[in-house]
């Protein structure tokens, strides 16, 4: 029987079922399928206890995580046990302040590629250095879980579910991982946008924002006339190994040298125009 905090044994009994609870999809093997969540579920992986982690997995699968709530280091979760009330779950982490986010959206803004892929919507893999090459890592190395249960261990099986079920909820929304840092995603994305080189083009088919009310009289009618359409023209800057760069290198050698090592000039070679 497991100890109590104080040092006391209690019997844990089956969790009480929640109706409409948030089951994480994954019902067998790995949780996260994007890369920066399964980096998140490697880092818990890393500093939680295995037993836990396994008692946590399956409490997320089975939907005993009520809901959660994330706000700039801290995220508070209920989450359904064998008691009738649930328990509460805050994890905490150092979220960055307003000077730290300024130097970070600077180093992002300076560079086409992560500034054109955070606008999009994507989490390039290269982000993770660039944040520790400010000296702020992206994902946290230490967590700070306090539960309302019995359980001593950190992180209790509680715990361990609302961790799994934000490393899903990072699937869906990459900016989760941003949020919890200190930097939701409209103020992060609008600083971006004002550090855009002040030389590039503007987008021909960028529609301003206006309220649907201001635009009853011509609202289907195209916003750009269909006569100035033309075939846009292909973005530069991307270097032709950067697959290469987003996946991990796979540890294989051939005569002592890395095999990604061979394979970039392969790639530079696969751009280049064909001589005619």
């Amino acid at each position: 029987m497991p100890f109590d905090k104080s040092g006391r044994f209690y019997e844990a009994g089956r969790p009480i079922e929640v109706e409409g609870g948030l089951a994480v999809r994954s019902k067998r093997g790995k949780i996260g399928e994007q890369w920066w969540s399964r980096r998140f579920v490697d880092v818990l992986e890393e500093v939680c206890d295995p037993g836990r982690l396994a008692r946590g997995r399956a409490y997320a699968r089975k939907g005993q995580v009520i809901g959660f709530a994330l706000s700039p280091g801290q995220m508070v979760a209920r989450v359904q046990g064998s008691r009738p009330t649930p328990y509460q779950v805050t994890i905490r982490i150092t979220a960055f302040d307003d000077a730290e986010w300024a130097e970070i959206t600077e180093a992002l803004g300076a560079q086409a590629l992560y500034r054109a892929a955070l606008l999009a919507g994507e989490m390039p893999r290269e982000i993770v250095d660039l944040f520790t090459d400010l000296g702020l890592p992206l994902f946290p190395s230490e967590l700070q879980i306090d539960c309302s249960c019995p359980d001593w261990g950190v992180p209790c099986k509680h715990g361990s579910a609302a961790l799994y079920v934000l490393a899903e909820a990072f699937d869906d929304d990459p900016f989760l991982v941003l949020a919890w840092r200190g930097r939701a995603r409209e103020p992060l994305l609008d600083a971006l946008r004002g550090t855009a080189d002040p030389g590039e083009a503007p987008d021909p088919l960028t529609v301003p924002s206006e309220p649907l009310t201001d635009r009853l009289a011509d609202y289907y009618s195209p916003a750009v006339s269909l006569g100035r359409l033309r075939e846009r023209p292909t973005r530069g800057g991307s270097p032709p190994e950067l697959l290469l760069r987003a996946l991990d290198p796979p540890p294989v050698k051939v005569r002592h040298i890395p095999l990604i090592d061979l394979l970039r000039p392969v790639y530079r070679d696969l751009a280049d125009p064909p001589e005619e």
